[in-house]
């Protein structure tokens, strides 16, 4: 069932109005190409120990916090551990990679927005629409049996950072000119009244608030009831409608640590065709910790 209003689900996803839907499968598409060599499913999840309780056949575990980050400094790999990666999960230029996880595929388009990083070239990059949810509320297969293929021979460029990712004294300078900012927070961290979030200890933060500025669209009204992203008519009623968005200018978004922002990011570029959206994955625990960093309530 989906939420009120939204007939997402029910509407086959070329007939969404997307601008990019090519970026997007349905679970039919994923078990229909099971078997295809090229194939290569990738879950990233919050949870990083649900892929043992249960996959896709042929998925393989990206484990965000080790597979994608630095071990010692706060940033991502460089070029040797991304190549270092993707030969290990057996990609190269023939693969079609399709990412998918929990919670509406929040993790799971932050793994993607990584790859653009690297310039994977878009081509190759599918989201599975509704993921990890969708997958098992239609009962659909799953194993625990562990997927490994051939180790390819990739080469992975230099990090490009440009494109997609802003830094925080961008950001600064992009809101003291009326920049187009996106807080995706729930609306109690927007206002600064949570701070504190027991479940991640690691985001942790000194002051609440947000970047002065910045309009709140929390992320996870882009998906419908059941985790599929919503039309383009419903998504352009949240964030052109609702909070005036332009999609002719350029946009920053953010949240705590720049994985639930990763997923507007996806919204905007993809389904709406905005042309520069960048993610500040530094987000609101390098922005709220900073010294003398402007902060609204």
């Amino acid at each position: 069932m989906t939420a009120p209003g939204s007939i997402s689900s029910t509407v086959p996803i070329t007939e969404r109005g997307y601008a990019r839907p090519e970026q997007l499968v349905s679970s039919d598409w994923v078990a229909a190409h099971l078997n295809d060599p090229t194939l290569r499913l990738l879950e990233s999840n919050e949870d990083v120990l649900l892929f043992d309780s249960g996959h896709i056949r042929g998925a393989q575990k990206l484990d965000w916090h080790e597979d994608l980050n630095d071990a010692i400094v706060r940033d991502y790999v460089d070029a040797s551990a991304f190549e270092a990666l993707l030969r290990r999960l057996g990609i190269d230029a023939t693969s079609t990679v399709v990412f998918y996880g929990d919670k509406n595929n929040w993790w799971a388009t932050y793994a993607f927005w990584v790859f653009r990083l690297f310039d994977f070239p878009e081509s190759q990059l599918r989201m599975l629409d509704g993921g990890r949810a969708k997958w098992d509320a239609e009962e659909r297969e799953m194993t625990t049996e562990a997927s490994q293929y051939p180790a390819s021979t990739w080469s992975a460029p230099a990090r490009d950072d440009a494109r997609v990712r802003a830094f925080r004294d961008e950001v600064r300078t992009f809101a003291a000119a009326s920049g187009q900012l996106i807080d995706v927070r729930s609306p109690g961290e927007f206002s600064g009244k949570v701070t504190h979030m027991p479940e991640y200890p690691q985001e942790g933060v000194l002051r609440g608030g947000h970047i002065p500025g910045a309009r709140s669209v929390p992320w996870a009204r882009a998906a419908a009831a059941d985790g599929t992203f919503k039309t383009a008519a419903e998504l352009r009623a949240i964030y052109e409608t609702e909070i005036g968005l332009n999609a002719g200018e350029p946009v920053i978004t953010y949240c705590r640590i720049g994985e639930r922002s990763s997923h507007t990011w996806f919204v905007l570029t993809y389904l709406l065709g905005y042309k520069h959206v960048r993610n500040y994955d530094g987000s609101w625990t390098e922005w709220g910790n900073s010294v003398g960093m402007p902060i609204e309530r």
